[in-house]
C-alpha cells in the first residue's frame, strides 16, 4: 500500500533536508537577517517575548509572611520558587548542568549548529526533527515561555509544540539572550526559572525540597542529582524511582569527568554516596493554612493587604516579605488561654480575642487567637472562618454602656461620682416596642438581671452592669449619638451599607429607630473592630485603623508598605481618661473581680464584661494603656442557643456571664503579656469629670 506523506521516508527526509538548511541558515544569520524569516507580527511577537525575558519581572516568587520578629508565618505562591543570584549558587551545580545538558555551552551563540546539524541527521529516520540539540539558552527560552508566559493549555501547547516555527522562534530568542547577557548571567537564570519536580521551581527551592540545605551548599553528588532530574522529574523522582535517580546522577558525575569539572577522584567519592534525600520532600503550603494558631491573623493580613491594593494574586508571585504586628509571645498566651477557656472542638461555640497595642502612629494588631484550630477538619470542628475579624455572634452585651457613660460624661450631664437611681424596672417610650416581661404596647421595658442597689454611683454602676440606669442614661444623651459614637471608636462595619439587613447600615438602622437595646449591646459584632474601641479608649479617645503590617518589601527590598488611614480622635481625650478611670473597679470589686485573681491580676486596668439577653453570647473589654483587647464568647455554629459556663458549651438553660470565661481569657493573656506593654495602670483623671454640675 502506498505510503502517506506521514509515514513515507522520501518526505521525511526531504522535510528534515530543508529543515537543517534553514536552521543553519538562521543560527548563522545576524538578529535581523533572522528576523525577516518570519512576518512582521511574529517578528513583533518575537520582540515582545524578549523584552519580557529580558526584563525578567514576571518570574514567580514566593511571598513571606514574618512575625513582628521575622519568623516565617506562611509563605505564599502560585510556583513555589526563591530566586537567588550567582554568588549564592555552588559551582557544583553550574558545572552539572552544564555539563549534561549543554557542555558546548560557552562556545556557541545561544545555538549550537553543529550540535543541531548532528542530531537532526541522527534523527532522520525516526520521524522527529525536533528532537535534541537545544542548548541552554533555548531550554530556557522554552521553559520561559512554558512557565511564565502561557496562561492557558492553547500557549502551553504552543511553547512545547513539535514545529518548525516553533523551533525558529526559540532559536532567534536564544541567539538575542545569548547577544544581551553574560553567559554566566543565563545560567543563573536558567537555574532559578526550571522546574525540579515536587512544586520546586528554581535550583534554590529544589535544594530545600530535596537536601534541607541552600543552593549555595550543595555538594557534587547533591548537584548531579538535581542536573540529572530536569531531565524528567517525574521519571527521575528520587522518591518514587530511587534507582533510576541514582543511574542518572551517576550518569551526570561521569559527564562533569568529561568534561574536566571534577576530577575522576572525585567522581568515585560522590558515587559511593547514597542519594541522600530528606526522608520526604519539605513543601511549604501555600496560603494561611500553613500558619497554624497564627491562621486567623495571617488571613485578616492578607485582607488588609488586599484592601490596600496588594492583593493575593500580586503577593502569590510577587516575592513580597511581609513583616507583621504578630508579637509571638502575645500569640501563644492568646492562643493558650483561649483554649483553656473553650474546648476547640466544643459544639456551636467558641471564644475569639484580640490584643491591639496603641503606638505613636497606628494600632498594631499583636495578638489574634481564638478556641477554634485554623485548619479544614469538619469532623475536629477546625475551620477557616474568619470568626477573629468578622461580624459574628449574638452581641458583646452590657459593653455597649461605655458608648452612653462615654457620652453622658462628654455632655457633662454625669460625673463618675454622681449617683444613679438603679430601679428594678424601666419603661420607656419611644425606644422601641417590647423588652421584659408584661410591656406595655408601644414601650420598652428593661429590668436588672440579679439584685442591685436602689443608688449607686456612676464608676459602680460601671463595675456592676445594672440594666436601668444606662436605659435611662441612653433615653438623654439619645442612640444616634451613641451608635455615631460606636462607628467613631471603632466598630466601622456598622456604618457599612448592608451591614443590618442587606440594605440599611447598622448604623441608619439603630439611629432610625431609635432602638433602646443599642445601650445593651444585642447587635452582631466584629470582635477586632470592638477590640479597637477598646484600643481608641486606651489611646485617649483616638482612633486609629487597626494594622496587622509593620512593613512590605518587594522582590528587590524596595519598600512598599500600605499607608494606613490616618488617625482621628474620636473622643475627647480628657472624657476618655475618665471613662477609663471609671472603668477601673471592675477587676477590683465588679463582675471581673473573681477572674482577675484566679488569674493573678492585681494591678489596675480598665474594664468592663458584658453579656447579652438570654446569654447567647458574652464579652469582655479591657485595656492598660498600652495594650487594648476583648475576649468574646458565642454561637458559632449553625444552632443558636443560650450558653452556659464551666465548660462553655451550649445548653438549655444559660447562665454564661463576660466575667466568666471571657474574663478569664482576658486576664489570662494580660497576666502573660502586661510586662511587655508597661503594665497595669489607669491614665491622669481630670476632677472636674467627677461630677456633672462642676462642667456646666
Amino acid at each position: 500500500m502506498t505510503g502517506t506523506a506521514e509515514n513515507h521516508p522520501m518526505p521525511r527526509l526531504l522535510t528534515a533536508v530543508l529543515l537543517i538548511a534553514v536552521l543553519t541558515v538562521v543560527a548563522a544569520l545576524p538578529i535581523v537577517g533572522a528576523a525577516t524569516l518570519v512576518t512582521r507580527e511574529a517578528s513583533n511577537t518575537v520582540n515582545e517575548d524578549f523584552r519580557d525575558i529580558d526584563a525578567n519581572a514576571s518570574l514567580p516568587l514566593v511571598s513571606t509572611v514574618t512575625d513582628r520578629d521575622g519568623n516565617p508565618l506562611a509563605r505564599l505562591y502560585d510556583q513555589r520558587r526563591y530566586q537567588v543570584g550567582s554568588d549564592e549558587i555552588s559551582q557544583n551545580v553550574k558545572d552539572a548542568v552544564v555539563s549534561i545538558e549543554d557542555r558546548r555551552f560557552y562556545d556557541h551563540d545561544g545555538v549550537d549548529v553543529r550540535g543541531t546539524l548532528r542530531a537532526l541527521a541522527a534523527n532522520l529516520t525516526s520521524g522527529g526533527v525536533e528532537q535534541g540539540a537545544s542548548t541552554l539558552d533555548q531550554q530556557y527560552i522554552k521553559n520561559y515561555l512554558l512557565l511564565i508566559e502561557a496562561t492557558d493549555d492553547e500557549e502551553r501547547d504552543a511553547a512545547t509544540e513539535t514545529s518548525a516555527a516553533r523551533k525558529l522562534r526559540e532559536m532567534k530568542l536564544a541567539i538575542d539572550l545569548d547577544n544581551n547577557y553574560s553567559k554566566d548571567e543565563i545560567l543563573t537564570r536558567y537555574l532559578n526559572l526550571v522546574s525540579f519536580g515536587h512544586g520546586a521551581y528554581g535550583i534554590e527551592t529544589a535544594a530545600r525540597t530535596y537536601f534541607d540545605t541552600t543552593a549555595a551548599d550543595l555538594t557534587v553528588a547533591q548537584s548531579a542529582l538535581l542536573a540529572g532530574m530536569v531531565q524528567s522529574t517525574t521519571n527521575l523522582d528520587p522518591y518514587a524511582y530511587p534507582d533510576a535517580a541514582l543511574a542518572r546522577r551517576n550518569t551526570v558525575l561521569d559527564a562533569m569527568v568529561d568534561t574536566g569539572a571534577i576530577s575522576p577522584a572525585d567522581r568515585d567519592a560522590a558515587v559511593d554516596d547514597p542519594l541522600g534525600v530528606t526522608e520526604e520532600p519539605s513543601i511549604e503550603p501555600s496560603g494561611c493554612i500553613s500558619a497554624g494558631d497564627s491562621g486567623f491573623f495571617c488571613d485578616y493580613v492578607l485582607g488588609y493587604l488586599a484592601d490596600h491594593d496588594l492583593p493575593v494574586e500580586e503577593l502569590s508571585q510577587g516575592g513580597y516579605t511581609i513583616r507583621t504586628t504578630l508579637d509571638p509571645d502575645t500569640q501563644a498566651a492568646a492562643v493558650s488561654s483561649a483554649r483553656s477557656q473553650a474546648a476547640a472542638d466544643a459544639e456551636g461555640v467558641s471564644i475569639s480575642s484580640n490584643y491591639i497595642a496603641p503606638t505613636e502612629d497606628t494600632h498594631e494588631v499583636v495578638a489574634m487567637a481564638s478556641s477554634r484550630v485554623y485548619g479544614l477538619d469538619a469532623d475536629a470542628r477546625e475551620t477557616v472562618m474568619p470568626v477573629t475579624h468578622s461580624m459574628v455572634g449574638n452581641g458583646a452585651g452590657s459593653v455597649f454602656k461605655l458608648f452612653a457613660a462615654a457620652r453622658a460624661l462628654d455632655e457633662g450631664l454625669l460625673g463618675l461620682d454622681d449617683t444613679l437611681k438603679v430601679p428594678s424596672r424601666i419603661e420607656v417610650e419611644g425606644m422601641g416596642d417590647g423588652g421584659a416581661d408584661g410591656c406595655p404596647p408601644g414601650k420598652y421595658c428593661v429590668e436588672n438581671a440579679g439584685s442591685f442597689k436602689s443608688s449607686m454611683t456612676l464608676r459602680e454602676a460601671l463595675a456592676t452592669s445594672p440594666n436601668t440606669p444606662f436605659v435611662d442614661i441612653a433615653q438623654k444623651v439619645g442612640v444616634t449619638s451613641m451608635v455615631d459614637l460606636a462607628v467613631k471608636l471603632g466598630l466601622r462595619s456598622y456604618a457599612e451599607p448592608g451591614s443590618f439587613d442587606g440594605e440599611t447600615s447598622v448604623q441608619d438602622a439603630v439611629a432610625g429607630s431609635n432602638m433602646g437595646s443599642f445601650v445593651l449591646g444585642p447587635l452582631s459584632v466584629d470582635p477586632l473592630e470592638l477590640a479597637n474601641v477598646s484600643a481608641s479608649l486606651a489611646d485617649n479617645g483616638r482612633w486609629c485603623e487597626p494594622t496587622p503590617v509593620l512593613e512590605v518589601t518587594d522582590r528587590d527590598g524596595k519598600d512598599v508598605t500600605p499607608d494606613a488611614a490616618d488617625c482621628e480622635q474620636a473622643l475627647d481625650k480628657k472624657v476618655a481618661n475618665a471613662l477609663a478611670n471609671g472603668m477601673g473597679d471592675d477587676a477590683g470589686s465588679g463582675t471581673a473581680a473573681t477572674a482577675a485573681k484566679s488569674s493573678g491580676w492585681s494591678a489596675p486596668v480598665s474594664a468592663k464584661t458584658g453579656t447579652t439577653e438570654s446569654n447567647l453570647s458574652a464579652a469582655f473589654l479591657g485595656f492598660i494603656p498600652g495594650l487594648a483587647g476583648v475576649t468574646y464568647a458565642f454561637n458559632d455554629g449553625g444552632t443558636v442557643a443560650e450558653l452556659c459556663t464551666s465548660p462553655l458549651r451550649q445548653c438549655g438553660a444559660g447562665n454564661l456571664f463576660g466575667g466568666n470565661e471571657p474574663a478569664r481569657t482576658f486576664f489570662q493573656t494580660l497576666t502573660a503579656s502586661a510586662g511587655r506593654y508597661g503594665g497595669g495602670k489607669l491614665p491622669d483623671l481630670d476632677r472636674s469629670y467627677l461630677h456633672g454640675r462642676d462642667r456646666r
